[in-house]
Parts: structure tokens; C-alpha cells; sequence
């Protein structure tokens, strides 16, 4: 075990502490100096540690123990999630899971395994649960994999086909400091939400979205939040226009009829840099389809006043204008046409490339978008390769489960659901991200094994077969870095592991040799050769891009390295290049250029997203309401990522009876006899959840807002849609595809009704432990 220094440091997704310790013990964790606008989420991590919901040793559930003992697939139990775990020792779990592994390969084979994480669960880059998953089923014979993610699937899908690739989105941003020095107007769809912004995944060394929205205060840039919310930019100067869920396109098509219409658009920058404008014209004015989308037209739509549009259109025009979109957007029907209408917008400003000028994707969605950084990738756990080539969209894991066999349209694919017999969990809790809860429970039931790590009881490892225990950030070493920030940092293990909990390196190294991989996998290293190993090769890259890293052993002892960001001048814009030179510098679309028009996409005849942006209704949205006439926004928390310590901490002191808390404009509550601090039933037809009720004027009419993340505590017993007692929003989000192109999550076009709960308050269950039944009372109960 590697050296624990005397200022410890532990880095995490929401920031990088230096460990308080007592008698070797952590007590608490500090900020690092360096960072100007911490978070707070570190204040539940020691708590957790010794919660009542930790899982301290390996557990099976009884019906599935029962039936594997006998020899049998099939159980007879009333099925995961709603059963008592038998605690076995390590060997014996090892024993039946490498076992479980076996039969599944040897009858189904390896396309039959569903290899399932999400890479949040830890800033580390060798305890990389997403990465440790993926190696050992490499390394015995692969898996079904899934691509995207439930953060931003279906732009990952959409641009690609408008830009080439992904820049904008995932890579080559425009960064902060160009923006708060040159941006005249920020056109914020979604806005920058900074309890977004707390976090990043591989880790943060400072918080930048405060200091830069000050900066551009400061010089006196308009700020311009489109949102159902007024605080999804947070501080004072924010001018907010609020607007339906789900409207945005139709705003931006309006703007851009406006700029088209009186122009005001950049007609020389559309002919060399576009491909297919004339196209969008005549769907702009009408010629094509005989609506022209004018900013009465849009007002109709979105609720905004139609000059107010036109203002807006025309500020734009003449002033340096930056478009973000946040990643909420396209979580949505039809999420694909906001981000290309941004673009299209962008295009028609003409001012692409230029400082300050253009769009881009996800700012303050994560801290790290628009962080100016060094050139320098630090290595990551190899996963070896995969040789099972299928793979599913993200967010149809449960169509996936429910409908084997059966086809579906994917991205101009006509793709087939794999069988899957097996999932195998490490690292993310689908119980949190995915949509409609109840179907998922549903669809869990069917595969005939599933194995989860997991370090408490939370909803994924309730409802598993097999479940090992592994340790936490704070129980383990390993070194954080990432391609969004400019810091390598230590995490150092600052408290023993919890009662048998194990690394998932040392569980995947042990099922490994059982399946005769066990070299494949390890390739003879211990956890401490791979973190210098991997430390030495970023040492190497760091040195050839002219950045010096200290050897590990100084390193480890003083914890962080804080690399120097580029200078200002050395900061491009996003597409600088492409717009200096379009010829010489052509984007890898087909055409070369931005594509407004796509002939391929168009090509896939997908009436659900044709070739060019498009105003395409939601299934659920305010202009279509019936029975349920609320419009949920199931936004990400302020309190806790995602799902996590949601037992402790922030998140924890936030509930109020127990409960998340939503939030609900004064004159929707009014109308239902709701006062502040009432605890409600949020239902609709997909199921219903229970959650207490704080009155804001930050919240338009019309507009409910719960974030994700409670654990799901459904009520016992047999119900398809049994009520939710702790405030799980994903009990009532909608699981469809954004569009038959991306197949994204849809979350955020859901429509609820909202009703006061006058029975007795039933108690939360989610943070109490599963029942146990001892190794010798299910022998005789097994014997019985």
C-alpha cells in the first residue's frame, strides 16, 4: 500500500480537498486553495462511509442462491427488488458469480452479456468502474456494449451529421476567457446553471463559470437566459426570457426567419461556409410547407411575446453574439433540432469563428466545458478489445430487455435488440438515470443474472443477484486528471476499507482467474504498479508537450500539480480555422461545410427528424395538454451528482419530511389548495411519487420542477405502478427515443398533475438495508 502523506488529498467529480485526519482517520475534507468557487458536495462523503445503508459483504438474493444451488435457472421467488439476501464469504460469491459467467458464455455466449456502467462513479483514473468493467469482459471474450449517453445522446447523434464530428460538443469549445473578453451578447438556451457546473467528470482543480460570468458583467455584456427557470443562470444582470419546455426551436426558427426576413443574415458566410440554406429558407418563410415561422408564429408556440422575438433577432445581428444550448435541451422529443437550429442560427450571424462569435454545447452543463487547457491527455486503464461487435443506444437498455429480437431504427440503421441474459453493473445507477421507473423494474426481471458492485444499498443493488461490495473514493488510491481541467492529482486512501469491501480491480482480478484470464487481465500488476506505470507514461506525454511533471514519489507526497492554462491569444475559437479557410480546411461532412440541409439525414426518411432543423411538436408539452397540465422539468440537482450520497450530506439536510423537494410556481399551487412545505402526489399515467412542495417565483406557471436523483422507494408488494415515496422524478418521465435518427432519453418531455397528499406520510425506506437471511436459516429454509 502506497505512502499516506500528511496533507492527504482526495480528489472527486465536484472538486479537488485536502483530507482533515485524526488517529489516521479522515473527519472532514477542505477545498484546495486553488479553487476560487467550491462545492460543497464533499460534506456528505465521510458520513457515508459508516452509513446504515453500506454494503459491508458480499450478498446473493435468496431465490436466486436457492435455484443455483439446486442446479436451476429459473427461480421461484417474487423477483428482484422485492427479496431478502443471504451474506456469503468471498470465495463462495467469487465462486457462484464466475460460475454464473461461465454458463452464460458456454449457453448463450458472450453477445449475451450486457456490460453496464456509467463513468461517474469515480474521478480516478486507474478505479475507473466503467473501465475496470470493460477490461475483465474483454478479457473474457467481450460483451454488448452501449454508446451515447444519457447526458447528451441525442446531439452526439445530430452533430456529427451537421459539423463532421463532435467539435463544439465534446471537444475544441470556444473557451470561457474568449468569450468573457470578446461576447457582446450570450444567448444562453437553458442557461449556465452553476449547480451544474460543481461538477466534471475525471475531476476538478478549479470552479470556472462564476469568475467568468462576473468578468463579462463586469465589461458590460448582456446575459440572456432562455429558460422554464429564472435561476438556471444564476446572479444578478441575467436578463430572463421564460418560455414553454420544449419550445426553444420553434424560437430559434423565428430569429432566424428574422434575420432572413429583414436582412440581417450573413449571406456571403452562408454561400462559402453552409451547404442546403436555400433549403431552410423555404422552410423558414413557408414556400415549403406554408407556414412561415415568424415570430407571431413562434409566440403562438412558446409563449413570448412576438416583438420581444424580433428585438432579440435583431440585437443579435448587431452585436458580437455567442448561442450556448445546454445538454438539457436535447433531452427531449425531438431533441435533435434545437442544437441544429442553433447552428443554423449561428450560421446566419455569420460569426463562426470568430472571438466571442459563434455557438457551442454544454457550457456549465460540467464545470470543464470552455476550460482553457493544455494540450496533454493523461493515460486511462487500457480496456482492451472488445470482440463482440453489438452494441444498443444508452437509454434503450430496457427495450433492449423487454423486446429480444426485435428491430429497431438507429442513425440510417435498421438495427436488431440483442438477447441478453446477463447484466453486469460497475460504476452508475440505471434506477436514477433511466426513464420510467416502473417499466425498468419490469424489464429487469428478465435476464437470468444480474451483478452489481456497489457500495450501498441503493436501488441498482437491490435489485441484482449478486452483489460485492467495493470500496469509495476515500478507501482507495489512485491519481485523478482531467482532458477538461489542467491539474494531475493524487486521491490518497484516507480511511480503511468498510467492513469486506473490496476495489472492483481486486474483484474483476479474482472472477478473472476463475475464468482462466486471470494474466489477460492483470498482466501480473498490483492496483499501485498500474498507478505508477500510468503516472510514468503521463509524465512522458507531459514532457512532450513542453510540461513537467515531478516523479511519482514527489508527486504523491505533495498531491496536486496545477499545470498553467495558454495564454488568452493562445485560445482558439471553435471552427477558426474552417471559417479563415473553407477550402483548405473542410469540415468532414459531406459537402465540407456546415450542413443546414443534411442529404443524408434526409435520406433516412425519418418523419421524426427530416433534413434540416424543423419545429416537430412533443408528444407532452403545455401546447398539448389534457388530463395532466403541468410541465415537468426533471433538471439535474443542486444537492448531490446525480444519484450519489444522496443519503447524506447536502442532499440529505435539503429533503424536507423526508422527501426531495419540488419546486412549484405560487399561482399552480394556489389553484390546488398546495402551501408551502405540503408534501404532494406528482403522478401521471406512467406512475406516481410523493415529494413536498417549495413555493418560487423562479418557476414560470405552468412549470413543476424536481430534480433526478433520489433513490427510488417504490411501496412494497406487486403493484405495476407502486408509488414512489422519496420524490424520484423518473417514475413519470417517458422511455422513448428522442427520434428514430439518435434514440436519446426523452426525459424532459413529461406532463404531470400535482395533487395534496392528506394520508398519512408513509415512512422512507430508501436508505435502509435490504433484509438478510443468515447462511444457516436459508439452509433450512432451503431444506424445508
Amino acid at each position: 500500500m502506497l505512502r499516506l502523506p500528511e496533507h492527504p488529498t482526495v480528489a472527486t467529480h465536484w472538486g479537488t480537498y485536502r483530507a482533515r485526519m485524526e488517529a489516521g482517520r479522515v473527519t472532514g475534507l477542505d477545498p484546495v486553495a486553488a479553487d476560487p468557487d467550491p462545492s460543497p458536495l464533499s460534506d456528505g462523503m465521510v458520513e457515508a462511509l459508516t452509513a446504515p445503508a453500506r454494503i459491508l459483504r458480499p450478498a446473493v438474493r435468496a431465490s436466486f442462491l436457492r435455484a443455483r444451488e439446486a442446479g436451476q435457472v429459473a427461480t421461484d421467488g417474487p423477483g428482484r427488488g422485492h427479496e431478502p439476501f443471504v451474506e456469503l464469504p468471498w470465495d463462495e460469491a467469487l465462486d457462484l458469480a464466475a460460475a454464473e459467467i461461465a454458463r452464460i458464455r458456454r449457453d448463450h455466449g458472450n453477445g449475451s452479456i450486457y456490460g453496464g456502467s456509467y463513468g461517474w462513479a469515480s474521478a480516478g483514473r486507474f478505479h475507473h468502474a466503467q473501465s475496470q468493467i470493460h477490461r475483465f469482459l474483454n478479457a473474457v471474450g467481450g460483451y454488448v456494449r452501449s454508446i451515447q449517453n444519457y447526458s447528451y445522446a441525442a446531439a452526439d447523434t445530430v452533430v456529427p451529421h451537421i459539423l463532421g464530428d463532435k467539435r463544439g460538443l465534446v471537444s475544441e469549445h470556444t473557451t470561457w476567457p474568449v468569450i468573457a473578453a470578446h461576447t457582446q451578447v450570450l444567448l444562453m438556451f437553458g442557461g449556465v446553471p452553476w449547480k451544474n457546473a460543481q461538477v466534471s467528470s475525471g475531476g476538478i482543480a478549479r470552479h470556472i463559470l462564476s469568475e467568468n460570468l462576473e468578468a463579462m458583467r463586469s465589461r458590460g455584456a448582456r446575459l440572456i437566459s432562455v429558460s422554464p427557470l429564472r435561476d438556471d443562470t444564476a446572479g444578478q444582470g441575467v436578463d430572463w426570457l421564460p418560455l414553454r419546455p420544449g419550445t426553444d426551436t420553434a424560437l430559434m426558427l423565428a430569429l432566424c426567419h428574422v434575420l432572413h426576413g429583414e436582412g440581417l443574415a450573413d449571406r456571403g458566410f452562408l454561400a462559402s461556409h453552409t451547404a442546403g440554406f436555400d433549403t431552410f429558407a423555404a422552410y423558414l418563410t413557408g414556400a415549403s410547407d406554408g407556414v412561415a415561422k415568424t415570430p407571431e408564429w413562434a409566440a403562438g408556440i412558446t409563449g413570448m411575446a412576438a416583438a420581444q422575438i424580433r428585438d432579440l433577432a435583431r440585437l443579435l445581428a448587431r452585436n458580437r453574439s455567442f448561442v450556448m444550448v445546454a445538454w438539457s435541451l436535447q433531452r427531449a422529443d425531438h431533441g435533435e433540432q434545437p442544437y441544429w437550429a442553433a447552428v443554423a442560427l449561428a450560421a446566419m450571424l455569420g460569426q463562426i469563428g470568430l472571438p466571442g462569435g459563434g455557438f457551442g454545447f454544454g457550457y456549465a452543463s460540467v464545470n470543464g466545458i470552455g476550460n482553457p487547457v493544455p494540450s496533454f491527455s493523461f493515460p486511462s486503464l487500457p480496456q482492451l478489445d472488445n470482440p463482440v461487435a453489438d452494441y444498443i443506444p444508452v437509454a434503450r437498455i430496457a427495450d433492449a430487455l423487454l423486446h429480444p429480437g426485435e428491430g429497431y431504427p438507429f442513425n440510417g440503421m435498421d438495427r436488431v435488440y440483442p438477447d441478453l441474459r446477463m447484466v453486469y453493473w460497475a460504476g452508475g445507477n440505471p434506477f436514477h438515470h433511466h426513464q420510467d421507473l416502473n417499466r425498468l423494474r419490469r424489464a429487469w426481471q428478465r435476464p437470468e443474472a444480474v451483478i452489481v458492485h456497489e457500495s450501498w444499498w441503493n436501488p441498482l443493488a437491490r435489485h441484482a443477484d449478486i452483489v460485492f461490495p467495493v470500496t469509495t473514493v476515500l478507501e482507495r488510491d489512485d491519481i485523478a486528471a482531467s482532458s477538461r481541467d489542467r491539474f494531475v492529482a493524487a486521491s490518497h486512501r484516507v480511511a480503511d476499507p468498510a467492513g469486506a469491501a473490496r476495489d472492483d480491480y481486486d474483484i474483476f482480478a479474482g472472477l478473472a482467474a476463475r475464468l482462466e484470464a486471470g494474466e489477460r487481465f492483470t498482466e501480473g500488476r498490483s492496483a499501485e504498479d498500474w498507478l505508477r506505470l500510468m503516472y510514468g507514461q503521463g509524465r512522458q506525454r507531459a514532457a512532450g508537450q513542453g510540461l513537467d511533471l515531478p516523479e511519482f514519489d514527489t508527486f504523491w507526497e505533495q498531491g496536486m500539480v496545477l499545470l498553467d492554462a495558454p495564454a488568452l491569444q493562445d485560445q482558439p475559437d471553435l471552427m477558426a480555422a474552417f471559417r479563415a479557410d473553407p477550402a483548405g480546411q473542410p469540415l468532414p461532412t459531406p459537402s465540407g461545410r456546415i450542413e443546414i440541409f443534411s442529404e443524408r439525414v434526409a435520406g433516412f426518411g425519418y418523419d421524426d427528424c427530416p433534413g434540416h432543423p424543423a419545429w416537430l411538436p412533443p408528444k407532452e408539452w403545455l401546447g398539448a395538454a389534457g388530463d395532466y397540465p403541468l410541465h415537468l422539468i426533471s433538471n439535474q440537482p443542486r444537492t448531490r451528482l446525480h444519484s450519489q450520497y444522496d443519503l447524506a450530506g447536502q442532499s440529505a439536510a435539503a429533503k424536507r419530511h423526508g422527501r426531495e423537494v419540488m419546486r412549484m410556481n405560487p399561482a399552480d399551487a394556489a389553484a390546488r389548495g398546495i402551501t408551502d412545505g405540503h408534501v404532494v402526489r406528482v403522478f401521471n399515467a406512467r406512475g406516481a411519487c410523493l415529494a413536498a412542495v417549495a413555493l418560487s417565483d423562479d418557476v414560470m406557471p405552468g412549470v413543476v420542477q424536481l430534480p433526478t436523483g433520489a433513490w427510488y422507494d417504490p411501496e412494497e408488494g406487486d403493484a405495476a405502478q407502486p408509488l414512489d415515496r422519496h420524490g424520484n422524478p423518473n417514475v413519470l418521465t417517458g422511455d422513448r427515443g428522442t427520434s428514430r435518427l439518435s434514440q436519446g432519453p426523452s426525459a424532459q418531455s413529461c406532463l404531470v398533475e400535482v395533487a395534496p397528499f392528506n394520508d398519512p406520510l408513509p415512512a422512507v425506506r430508501a436508505f435502509d438495508p435490504p433484509e438478510f437471511i443468515s447462511r444457516s436459516g436459508f439452509k433450512t429454509l432451503k431444506d424445508k
